[in-house]
C-alpha cells in the first residue's frame, strides 16, 4: 500500500491528509496491474511514446505512461463512438475521473490508478500535483472540443490546438516532475506545436478515406456505418495552394495543390523545432532564449524571476530534457516526409527512430 514514505527530511505525511482519509488504499498490485495496462495500451498503439518512457529513468516512468496512456484514451474516442452525446458522455467520464483521483477517490480504472499512485508520490514529497490536474482538465476541454473533427480555419488555428493538446500533455508531464521552469515550458510549448502539427499530417491518410466499421471479436457492428472522410488542412492553407477537399476524397495524393499544402504545414512544424533548438543552444551558453515567451501570465506560466545563463535554469534544462524527447519522433516524420515529396499516403514506419532517440538523449540535442 502507498502511505507515508521517509523522504530525505524525514517522514512526511501528504500536506492535506483530510483529501485522503475519504478514499480506500491502492494496493502494490493494483499500481503493478495498472502499470502493466498502460505499458501494453503505448506499445500496441502509441509505440513512439513506448519507445521514449523505455529511455527515461524508471523514477519518470509511471507519470510518462500514465499521462500518455490517458491521452490515448481520449485521441481514440472519436472513432469508438456511434454519436456525439456518447462522445461528450466519455469525455464527461474521464473529466470526472481526474476529479475524483485527485481528491484522493480513484475509480476503478488502470489509468486513474497510476496516476493516483504519482499524485500520492509527489504529495508525500511535499509537492503540490494541481498543476497536473489542471493541464489534464484542459487537455479533455480541447479533445471534447474537436472530437467531431472540425477543420482548422487556419494555421493558426492548428497551431493553438496543438499547444492545447501536445504541449499541454508536455507541460504535464513537466509538473509530474516537479517542475515549474518558464524555458522549459517555452521550449515544450515549441516542441508539442511542431507534434501537434505532425500528428494532423500523420493521420490525413487515416482520416480522408471512408473508415470501415468497428466490429467486436465475434463480428458484430459496434459502430454502424463507416466514418465519412475528412481533411484537417488548414482552410487558409488549401485556399492558397488551391487545394479542394472533395479533391482528396477523390484523388488522394494525386490530387491538385495537395502536396504543395502539405509542404506549407510541413515546414510551420519544422520551423518550431529549430525555434526549439535555437533556444537550448542560446540558454545552455548562457544567453536569451532570442525572443518572449507568448503564454508567458497566463494561468500555470507564472513564473519566479530567473537570469537565462543562471545555474537554476541549467539544471532545469539538464532534468526537464527528457521531456522534449517528443521532438525526436516528429523530426523523423518530417525528414521521412521530405523524402516522399510531402506526400503522407507514402510515409513509412522507421527503423532509425530507437537509435536517433538513444543518440538524443546521449547526446543531449533534439
Amino acid at each position: 500500500m502507498y502511505r507515508a514514505r521517509t523522504a530525505r527530511q524525514g517522514l512526511r505525511w501528504p500536506r492535506n491528509p483530510s483529501r485522503f482519509s475519504r478514499r480506500s488504499f491502492v494496493t502494490d498490485a493494483e499500481v503493478d496491474k495498472a502499470r502493466q495496462y498502460c505499458i501494453a495500451q503505448l506499445r500496441q498503439s502509441d509505440y513512439n511514446a513506448f519507445l521514449i518512457r523505455n529511455l527515461l529513468p524508471t523514477s519518470r516512468r509511471d507519470a510518462y505512461d500514465a499521462l500518455r496512456a490517458f491521452n490515448l484514451e481520449l485521441v481514440r474516442l472519436p472513432e469508438l463512438v456511434s454519436n456525439p452525446t456518447i462522445g461528450q458522455l466519455r469525455m464527461q467520464f474521464w473529466r470526472d475521473a481526474v476529479n475524483n483521483t485527485f481528491a484522493g477517490k480513484p475509480p476503478k480504472e488502470p489509468i486513474m490508478t497510476l496516476l493516483y499512485k504519482v499524485i500520492q508520490e509527489l504529495s508525500e514529497a511535499g509537492e503540490t500535483p494541481g498543476a497536473v490536474k489542471f493541464w489534464l482538465l484542459r487537455l479533455i476541454n480541447t479533445r471534447e472540443k474537436y472530437m467531431d473533427n472540425r477543420p482548422f480555419a487556419s494555421l493558426a488555428s492548428l497551431e493553438e490546438y496543438a499547444e492545447n493538446t501536445y504541449s499541454t500533455l508536455m507541460y504535464s508531464n513537466l509538473a509530474a516532475l516537479p517542475m515549474q521552469s518558464m524555458h522549459m515550458d517555452h521550449l515544450a510549448s515549441h516542441v508539442g506545436k511542431a507534434c501537434g502539427i505532425v500528428a494532423v499530417l500523420r493521420g490525413i491518410p487515416l482520416l480522408a478515406t471512408r473508415s470501415r466499421p468497428v466490429t467486436s471479436p465475434s463480428g458484430s457492428s459496434v459502430v454502424s456505418g463507416g466514418r465519412n472522410p475528412v481533411l484537417l488542412l488548414p482552410l487558409d492553407v488549401m485556399a492558397e495552394t488551391g487545394l479542394k477537399e472533395e479533391d482528396v476524397y477523390r484523388q488522394g495524393p494525386n490530387a491538385n495543390g495537395f502536396q504543395d499544402a502539405v509542404f506549407k504545414v510541413a515546414t510551420r512544424a519544422n520551423d518550431h523545432l529549430i525555434t526549439a533548438r535555437e533556444m537550448l543552444k542560446n540558454l545552455r551558453a548562457g544567453q536569451s532564449p532570442g525572443h518572449e515567451y507568448e503564454h508567458h501570465g497566463e494561468e500555470q506560466h507564472e513564473y519566479p524571476l530567473t537570469n537565462p545563463g543562471d545555474d537554476e535554469t541549467k539544471g532545469d534544462l539538464r532534468r526537464g530534457f527528457n521531456v522534449l524527447l517528443e521532438g525526436i519522433p516528429a523530426d523523423d516524420y518530417l525528414t521521412r516526409l521530405e523524402a516522399q515529396n510531402f506526400d503522407p499516403f507514402t510515409v513509412k514506419s522507421s527503423w532509425k527512430l530507437p537509435w536517433r532517440l538513444w543518440r538524443a538523449v546521449k547526446s543531449q540535442q533534439i
